[in-house]
């Protein structure tokens, strides 16, 4: 393999203008994929469960006659005043009307369009000027948004103000249609509202949407609507908001760029410092921006020719290239500058002598010759490796994981042909012109080779190897089950908040003109709807599926409705489900159904009251007959809560009210444990199932699939390194040894995140495999080294007299006293007597793997030194972001790459020291 990588490496430099040549062609081939395909955007998506909970929710949709309307939110506050007044109710019936004259608006609106507090107060007078012109009856259809604002404008305030008490006392309201017999008007005040008083600091109002579309017009979606109410709302109303889905994606929208505007500009200055820091040379740093130039033309070209659509998963993507192309770009540069540092000369393909300007030292195809055959192989391992890791997620059901997984590989080699075949090309050339042409010196030191504080702390992983390298390990294996443990405690939950921005602080409002963040309260305001609300929109919903279980008299058994009853009025502690006015759970079923239909219909009553023998008001014999009532005064409601087919009863359904704001693993806790009190009550089977139970679900399934994609990804990786590492070295052994810092890192990770509380769940379980494949990359490059470092220290000096010509391409015909004159000091390559004198007394490995340990974490640690530097710099700044999963990315990559690569550099000396004392002694014995 060696021999192979050196002819590649010889035959590139060779041929190095047609290799610029065919790679910027396959580039530009690949490249047009982006304008020829373009498969627009998506969402991250969902998939199907095989689980008893998606089996109920899709029992439910085929069965039921369900609510498909879109649901937002409009609260009306007054924080210390009185929402609840004439002119603010008013307000209210104003800014609906001001909707429904926006046709943009209108055109979504879905019956009753809209529907609050003050129309129930304002409807409740429009009746009773009904009832005061009419010599009969009255009329009792829904009334239009005018006469309701007629009917409030024409009365004082003090008459208002005593309709809405019989209104919320419920000795006065509208039985019509649109405003339900039985609607509760408190369901739209605050939890905290005293019943019997006639003020609140805020109140809710239900917007009812469906996608439309104008005849010969464009399609008017509910997302654009919600955000002109928005608007709408922010003329009349100096507090409160509008909450809805196109609201929050719209807020999210707008966060994600406001981060990338403030951060882009930070991130590009932190990681060019850190690049010149490390290059220490204008040409360099431009040669590595346009191989990532390169790298993201390919991804482009990829995603066009794949047809793989935008997502907000594949943001990733790209942060994820840069990182791996600073580091391929900075191992080749600085592999060559080692070469280059030689005192041997050669003769190029032209016949000219190849040396730099100063004319010492190894030329420039000769330097590259050597430091890229000394690096191809490393390279291309930490691809197959790296893209391992990421392809392992292409059996997950969620396509835009899938799209990920490909999409990463693809562009981890688009890496290794932009930085193992054009950069290598290009970089020969123009260092060729450079030196002939225009005579600059292009020979430079490789970053942390020199003396200096960097090579010293570099050499630091050396020193503790040297000293106590089984205490390294013993504390290392201490703090990865510390941070195992953690893992044991991190929190899994997938909460929507979560993905919600949050505002900006003040200094990036303060920044001048387009760079000035937003503010953003969508994530405020979705706690304060889950917090004093249970009238909600989006996954505020559940619901409970109950169907026989064997028992004689299935969903119409006498025992069921006082079970449902008994859960549902237990005062068991509810976290996530609302509670009613009376303070037991919020849940809408055949029994509430029947009491808010009661209140409209005599039939109804009488057939409620003839089944009620034990005076708890809940019905315990004839239920069918009972339900027969209910389909005969109303059959689309019953059909809600009531499967009844060819005349038979199947199945209930239990609508639960629960916060939007909870996570989807707790609500489907609390109402999982509701059903189970209804199983305990009566011999029926409740499923609970409905939107936030099936996230839940999903999300859990989603997780394990991730996790278990992780775990062959550890494993393939693992039996790849040791078959490496056996084929090539003879040692098997060599392949767990740079696969347990990997393993360490990740395990610190997952406990780090638990320390700061960061959810390890669908979103971060995909950014931790970021941590396996910048981990392995580093380890690979730190072994490879080593081993060849190792080699090159164990020959005797006849062997290298020989084989000169061999050692030449590795760079390292100086002596043992060149060596140690050019790194400084003795102490730095150590004393062959003093090593020799405590391998016999058993206290350090052999002089030769202290040396090599020396050059190995001085010369690859420099390159993985800049780049951990410049990756972590790049990535951490989104820590600075907006949006919540930006800054998780941000947080969790950056602590991926810091803890990889500090594992790598102060962990693996030492388990290769542990590693050659345990050969030895086996040797020995």
């Amino acid at each position: 393999m060696t021999d192979l990588a050196d002819r590649y490496a010889a035959w590139l430099v060779g041929h190095s203008r047609a290799v610029v040549v065919a790679a910027v062609v396959l580039t530009a081939v690949v490249a047009a994929g982006a304008a020829v395909g373009d498969a627009g955007s998506a969402g991250i998506g969902e998939f199907d469960v095989d689980a008893p909970e998606t089996r109920a929710g899709d029992y439910v949709e085929d069965r039921y006659e369900t609510d498909d309307r879109i649901v937002a939110q409009i609260v009306v506050r007054d924080d210390g005043g009185d929402v609840l007044t004439k002119d603010s109710l008013l307000d209210g019936l104003y800014l609906q009307a001001d909707a429904r004259s926006t046709a943009s608006i209108d055109g979504t609106l879905a019956e009753p369009g809209f529907q609050g507090i003050e129309n129930v107060v304002a409807t409740a007078a429009v009746f009773e000027d009904r009832a005061a012109e009419s010599d009969g009856p009255p009329e009792t259809g829904r009334p239009t948004l005018d006469e309701q604002i007629d009917a409030l404008e024409s009365r004082p305030a003090d008459e208002v103000e005593a309709l809405l008490t019989d209104v919320l006392s419920g000795e006065s309201g509208p039985d019509s249609e649109g405003t339900p017999a039985g609607t509760d008007p408190t369901a739209f005040l605050p939890s905290d509202y005293e019943p019997g008083t006639t003020d609140a600091e805020s109140r809710l109002t239900l917007v009812f949407q469906e996608d439309a579309a104008g005849e010969d017009a464009e399609p008017r979606t509910v997302s654009e609507a919600q955000v002109e109410l928005e608007s709408l709302f922010d003329e009349r109303f100096d507090d409160g908001f509008v909450f809805g889905q196109g609201i929050s994606d719209e807020a999210s929208s707008n966060a994600v760029g406001d981060s990338f505007a403030i951060i882009t500009p930070v991130a590009f200055v932190l990681v060019l410092f850190i690049l010149g820091v490390t290059y220490r040379d204008v040409v360099d740093v431009l040669l590595g921006i346009a191989g990532i130039a390169v790298v993201m033309a390919w991804l482009a070209g990829l995603m066009g020719w794949l047809a793989i659509p935008s997502s907000q998963l594949l943001i990733a993507v790209p942060f994820l290239l840069i990182g791996l192309s600073i580091d391929y770009s900075l191992h080749v540069v600085m592999r060559y500058r080692e070469a280059r540092a030689g005192d041997s000369k050669s003769v190029d393909d032209e016949g000219d002598a190849d040396t730099h300007a100063g004319g010492e030292g190894v030329g420039i195809r000769t330097g590259m010759a050597v430091g890229l055959g000394g690096v191809i192989l490393a390279l291309a391992a930490a691809t197959f490796s790296t893209g391992v890791g990421f392809l392992s997620n292409v059996v997950s059901p969620l396509p835009a994981i899938r799209d990920f997984a490909i999409l990463s590989a693809g562009g981890i080699f688009a890496a290794l042909v932009a930085f193992g075949v054009l950069i290598p090309a290009l970089k020969a050339e123009v260092d060729g012109i450079l030196e002939n042409r225009f005579e600059r010196n292009r020979a430079k030191a490789a970053f942390g080779t020199t003396p200096g504080p960097v090579n010293r702390a570099l050499a630091a992983g050396v020193a503790l190897a040297r000293r106590a390298p089984i205490a390294v390990v013993i504390v290392t294996v201490v703090l990865a089950s510390v941070g195992a443990y953690g893992a044991t405690t991190i929190d899994t939950e997938f909460n929507r908040t979560d993905f919600l921005p949050r505002d900006a602080p003040d200094w990036a409002k303060s920044l001048p003109g387009p760079l000035a963040a937003g503010t953003y309260t969508i994530a405020d305001d979705a706690t304060y709807l889950g917090e004093n609300f249970r009238a909600g929109g989006e996954g505020s919903q559940a619901e409970i599926l109950i169907r026989p279980d064997g028992g004689d008299g299935g969903v119409t058994d006498p025992e069921v409705l006082p079970a449902i009853e008994g859960a549902r009025t237990a005062g068991g502690e509810w976290e996530t489900i609302d509670a009613a006015p009376d303070g037991t759970a919020a849940v809408e079923g055949p029994l509430s159904v029947a009491r808010d239909l009661a209140a409209a219909n005599d039939d109804v009553a009488v057939a409620l009251d003839e089944r009620e023998t034990t005076g708890d008001a809940v019905p315990d014999e004839d239920i069918a007959g009972l339900y027969d009532a209910l389909y005969g005064a109303d059959a689309e409601r019953a059909g809600t809560v009531i499967e009844r087919t060819d005349g038979e009863y199947e199945s209930l359904r239990l609508v639960v009210s629960v916060r939007g704001d909870a996570s989807a693993q707790d609500v489907a806790a609390d109402v999982e444990a509701l059903a189970d009190e209804i199983e305990a009550g009566a011999d029926v089977r409740a499923t609970p199932t409905g939107g936030p139970v099936q996230t839940a679900v999903v999300q859990d399934a989603l997780l394990e699939t991730l996790v278990q994609a992780l775990a062959v990804t550890l494993v393939v990786i693992l039996v790849f390194l040791t078959a490496l590492y056996w084929l090539r070295h003879g040692a098997p052994s060599l392949g767990p040894i740079t696969m347990a810092p990997v393993v360490i890192a990740l395990a610190c990770l997952i406990g780090m995140m638990a320390l700061l509380e960061l959810p390890f769940n669908s979103e971060t379980a995909v950014i931790t495999s970021l941590a396996i494949g910048l981990g392995v990359d580093y380890s690979i490059h730190l072994g490879e080294r080593f081993v060849s470092e190792k080699r090159g220290f164990t020959e005797t000096s006849a062997n290298r007299a020989a084989t000169n010509g061999s050692r030449e391409k590795r760079g390292f015909t100086e002596t043992s006293a060149n060596r140690a004159a050019t790194n400084g000091s003795r102490e730095k390559r150590g004393s062959a007597g003093t090593s020799t004198k405590r391998a016999a007394n058993g206290g350090a490995a052999p002089v030769d793997v202290e040396n090599a340990l020396m050059a190995t974490v001085t010369g690859t640690g420099g390159a993985l030194l800049g780049s951990a530097a410049t990756t972590a710099a790049g990535f951490g700044v989104l820590a600075l972001a907006l949006a919540p999963p930006l800054r998780r990315f941000g947080i969790v990559t950056g602590l991926a790459i810091i803890l990889a690569f500090l594992s790598c550099l102060l962990v693996l000396p030492s388990l290769l020291v542990v590693r050659e004392r345990l050969l030895t002694r086996f040797r020995a014995e």
